[in-house]
């Protein structure tokens, strides 16, 4: 499943879910490596 966080301010990073961590951050894959930020939520 694809997802997107936010690293820092204002730097994006869409790829595959790998897993959530225990302090809320979301990690994804993206061409073999791990982000970890903060999951940005759907617009409604």
């Amino acid at each position: 499943m694809l997802k997107t966080i936010l690293l820092g301010s204002c730097v994006f990073v869409q790829g595959t879910f790998v897993r959530m961590l225990p302090d809320g951050r979301m990690s994804v894959n993206v061409d073999g490596r791990i982000f970890s930020g903060t999951p940005v939520k759907a617009a409604a």
